[in-house]
């Protein structure tokens, strides 16, 4: 009973851990690309597009990140 008890904390440990990172590899790019966008906007006088280009840029590079998550994981299994 203990060792399953021991395996289901560590399982959920994990699962927190992956969450919480693939959390920070989807908000870091949108913050750092949306602030940039919005930086470019007010210098250039432009309607919201370099917002709009950073977000999108933003979904790329958090994409590519988390398949180079998952995939490191189901390499390792």
């Amino acid at each position: 009973m203990k060792i399953e008890d021991d395996r289901k904390s560590k399982r959920q440990s994990i699962v927190f851990s992956l969450a919480f990172e693939l959390g920070f590899m989807i908000a870091v790019p949108i913050v750092i690309f949306s602030l940039l966008g919005g930086f470019l906007d007010k210098k250039m006088e432009t309607s919201p597009i370099f917002i709009l280009i950073g977000v999108f840029i933003s979904i790329f590079v958090s994409g590519y990140s988390i398949y180079q998550k998952i995939k490191s994981i189901t390499d390792n299994q």
